[in-house]
C-alpha cells in the first residue's frame, strides 16, 4: 500500500514510520507544520511542531530512505484548535486540545489531502491499535491514546494505520536505537503544544483580556472575585485565589462556571461526584447503537473511568454512571468502551454538556 507517514519528529512516528516501511508499503513521510512562531514551540520537553522538530523529523525520513515533505497546516491548525480552544474556554468549559486536532487536522485535512494524493492510508505513532476495522486500546495502558481517537468515524479508522500500538514504550525506545534513530533519546513532548511555558491562563488572558466575576459558595455567598472564567476549570483545587478557608478547613474545589454572568462556584470535594452525563454530537467509531447499552466510560485522557449505561437521544447521549465520577467538565470528551478478549474497543464518544 501506499502510506503517508505524518513524522512528528519524536520517537514513536518515528518506529511507526520505520515499522511501515519494514511491512514492505511505500512510504511516504509528512512533517505537519501547525505553528505560525514555530521557533517558540519547544521547550525541554514541552511543545513541538518546532523547527527542531522538522529537523529531526527529516533525519527520520533520510534514515529510513523514503520521500519526506513538510506541509503546512498552521491556518487550520490556528482556526480548527487553537481558537476553538479558546473560545470553548471563554464558554466556561474545558476543552482537549490533542483531540480537536486529530480530528479536525490529523484525520481529516490530512487523511483527505493524503486520500486525494492516492495514498491508501495515514501512519502515524498514536498508542491505540486496530483490528477488523475496530479501535482497541493500545497494549501500554500507560500511554494508551485511544480516548483522544475516539472522534474518528469508521470511514476514517478504515484508512489509518497505528502501528505502535501493540508495544510498550521502552521497547519502541530500544528499537528506534537499534534502527539508529536520533529520535531515540528525545523527550516526549507533553502538556499542551501551542502552550510551550505550560502557563495555560496566561495563554488565555492574553487572548481573552480580564473579565471580572465573583467566587461564590453553593448558597451564592460571595467569598472573592476573579479576572474571568477562562483561569478556572471544574475540579481545579489551586489558584482560585480566595483570602480565607471554608468553614470546615478543608479546600474548595470549582463546582461549576457560568460564563455569562462570569460566576465560579466552589464547594467541597464531595459535591464534584456526579452520577449522570449529558453529552452532544456523538461520534460512533463502530457503528451506531440501535438503543441503550451498557460500557465502560472515560472522561479524561488519562483517567475518569466508571461501568455506565449510555442512551441515545435526538440531540446527543445520556450516560448513567455505575459508580460517581468526579471532577467532570462541560467540553471534554466522554470516550465509551467495550470490553473484549482482545482489547477495549472504543465505540464511539461525546462532547460534555452537563
Amino acid at each position: 500500500m501506499r502510506i503517508l507517514a505524518a513524522l512528528s519528529g519524536g520517537v514513536d512516528s518515528s518506529v511507526a514510520a520505520a515499522r511501515a516501511v519494514a511491512a514492505g508499503h511505500e512510504v511516504v513521510g509528512v512533517h505537519l507544520a501547525l505553528s505560525r512562531t514555530r521557533d517558540a514551540l519547544r521547550s525541554g520537553s514541552r511543545g513541538c511542531c518546532s523547527r527542531e522538530d522538522a529537523a529531526d523529523a527529516a533525519r527520520v525520513a533520510d534514515v529510513l530512505g523514503i520521500p519526506y515533505y513538510v506541509w503546512d497546516l498552521s491556518e487550520e491548525f490556528a482556526e480548527d484548535v487553537v481558537a476553538e480552544f479558546v473560545a470553548s474556554y471563554a464558554a466556561g468549559e474545558t476543552p482537549n486540545p490533542c483531540l480537536r486536532c486529530n480530528e479536525k487536522i490529523k484525520f481529516a485535512a490530512v487523511l483527505d489531502k493524503a486520500l486525494a494524493l492516492g495514498f491508501d492510508a495515514v501512519c502515524t505513532g498514536h498508542y491505540a491499535r486496530l483490528g477488523d476495522g475496530l479501535l482497541r486500546r493500545a497494549a501500554d495502558a500507560g500511554k494508551d491514546q485511544s480516548y483522544v481517537l475516539a472522534v474518528l468515524r469508521p470511514d476514517q479508522l478504515a484508512h489509518a494505520m497505528f502501528p505502535i500500538g501493540d508495544t510498550e514504550k521502552p521497547a519502541i525506545r530500544a528499537e528506534a536505537a537499534a534502527l539508529g534513530l536520533r529520535t531515540a533519546t528525545k523527550p516526549d513532548s507533553h502538556d499542551i503544544c501551542f502552550i510551550p511555558d505550560g502557563d495555560t491562563r496566561g495563554f488565555l488572558r492574553e487572548r481573552l483580556g480580564a473579565r471580572p466575576g465573583a467566587l461564590v459558595d453553593g448558597s451564592g455567598a460571595v467569598l472573592g472575585t476573579h479576572d474571568g472564567v477562562h483561569g478556572f476549570t471544574v475540579g481545579q483545587r489551586k489558584g482560585l485565589g480566595l483570602d480565607r478557608p471554608a468553614a470546615d478547613g478543608r479546600p474548595r474545589y470549582v463546582l461549576g462556571i457560568e460564563p455569562v454572568s462570569g460566576t465560579v462556584t466552589v464547594g467541597p470535594e464531595s459535591a464534584l461526584a456526579v452520577s449522570q452525563i449529558t453529552a452532544r454530537d456523538p461520534i460512533w467509531c463502530a457503528g451506531t447503537p440501535d438503543g441503550p447499552f451498557a460500557c465502560t466510560v472515560q472522561v479524561r485522557a488519562h483517567g475518569g473511568v466508571a461501568p455506565a449505561e449510555v442512551t441515545p437521544l435526538p440531540e446527543g447521549v445520556r450516560v448513567t454512571l455505575g459508580e460517581p465520577l468526579r471532577g467532570v467538565a462541560p467540553g471534554q470528551a466522554v470516550a465509551f468502551y467495550r470490553e473484549d478478549p482482545a482489547g477495549d474497543v472504543v465505540l464511539g464518544s461525546a462532547t460534555i454538556v452537563r
